[in-house]
């Protein structure tokens, strides 16, 4: 396997598995600056890693967004060269112990929200929000939440038509099953609103130290599906949020009232937890709760060698797993990737693989 790339990219140590193919720490020869290197075997059935990088290109610039470095198909690999950044929020959670106070939660929020707006903003739904996606920044970043992994990103936006794409049934679900919204499980094609649910379910999980639907399993991941999709429609946010503050239920209960072409109101969602924040006379520090002397007597200093790019995808409870069905492949992100022209997504015989991931 090479170990520089793009002549200036060098491959160090490997830090984990993203969604479909390695993650390594580098260094630019060039600046000595750390960085991310994603790699993808040009042999795998279904790259994603091109579809990504058009992604973060359409995103370029966003407060929260990793910066792409460079792009490009290097020997047997593609490779997705990025900003380095900390730990991901799951892994965070549990050097917490599973569970972030009500602050912390409060600060994420507002952070989550602004994200996702933006993302939104770019005609672009995520599909996949949950812990694992969403990182901590660096040194004088380390404040920053930042958004990773769209390699299932789509656009709602018809922008040849300029109107919103249909919404659609019998869509197989896309993302990972504990985080999913309620209409994802019923097979309807995901718009923002969709994002903002899972969203909610995240904060939900970080306050309650996980969710009533994690531990389920059937004898078959159908079987598992169906379980955990029951279990969430079945529990309202009247009952997920008990005996946590009002905004929780309030959040919830807004996206799944929402339309499905419906833009959602970010403002008035963030200021849910901003008169939260006023209300309990949390100051808005950034201090949280893994920051060293934030006061929770938990606590344990991140030091940067422990630092990673990318969970490996795993919570206290169970570990995520790969499972693919067949469905239509999305339209691509327009965007260029220069280095990595040429390249197309695979097929099979009923269409392009879409990853689910179990709770």
């Amino acid at each position: 396997m090479d170990l520089c790339f793009g002549g200036r990219y060098r491959l160090c140590r490997r830090i984990g598995a993203g969604s479909f193919g390695d993650i390594y720490t580098g260094v630019d020869l060039q600046t000595d600056d750390a960085v991310a290197i994603k790699l993808e075997s040009v042999t795998a059935r279904n790259p994603q890693l091109q579809f990504e990088a058009r992604a973060y290109e359409a995103l370029a610039g966003g407060a929260g967004i990793p910066r792409v470095r460079w792009c490009g198909v290097q020997g047997n690999h593609t490779a997705l060269v990025l900003d380095l950044l900390g730990q991901s929020l799951e892994a965070l959670f549990n050097l917490c112990n599973e569970h972030f106070s009500m602050k912390t939660v409060v600060l994420l929020a507002e952070q989550v929200l602004n994200l996702l707006e933006f993302v939104h903003s770019k005609e672009i739904v995520h599909r996949d929000v949950k812990p694992d996606n969403f990182l901590m920044g660096l040194g004088p970043n380390a404040g920053q939440v930042y958004l990773i992994d769209f390699g299932l990103a789509k656009r709602y936006w018809d922008a040849q038509n300029d109107k919103h794409l249909q919404c659609r049934e019998g869509k197989a679900l896309t993302g990972t099953t504990r985080y999913a919204s309620v209409n994802a499980h019923l097979g309807i094609e995901q718009s923002r609103r969709d994002d903002l649910e899972s969203a909610g379910y995240m904060f939900m999980y970080f306050l309650r130290g996980g969710l009533p639907w994690q531990h389920l399993r059937g004898k078959n991941r159908q079987a598992s599906l169906s379980a955990i999709a029951k279990s969430k429609m079945a529990t309202t946010p009247e009952v997920l949020a008990r005996n946590y503050p009002p905004q929780f239920r309030e959040y919830l209960n807004y996206c799944r009232r929402l339309k499905f072409e419906e833009r959602p109101e970010y403002e008035h969602l963030r200021q849910l937890f901003r008169d939260l924040c006023a209300s309990e006379g949390f100051s808005k520090d950034l201090s949280f709760d893994w920051t060293p002397h934030s006061g929770r007597s938990s606590d344990k200093s991140v030091q940067n060698d422990n630092l990673s790019y990318y969970s490996e995808g795993e919570s206290p409870c169970t570990v995520h797993q790969e499972v693919t069905y067949p469905m239509r492949i999305p339209k691509p992100i327009m965007g260029t990737c220069r280095a990595s022209r040429g390249l197309h997504f695979a097929k099979d015989s009923r269409g392009a693989i879409q990853r689910v991931r179990s709770a």
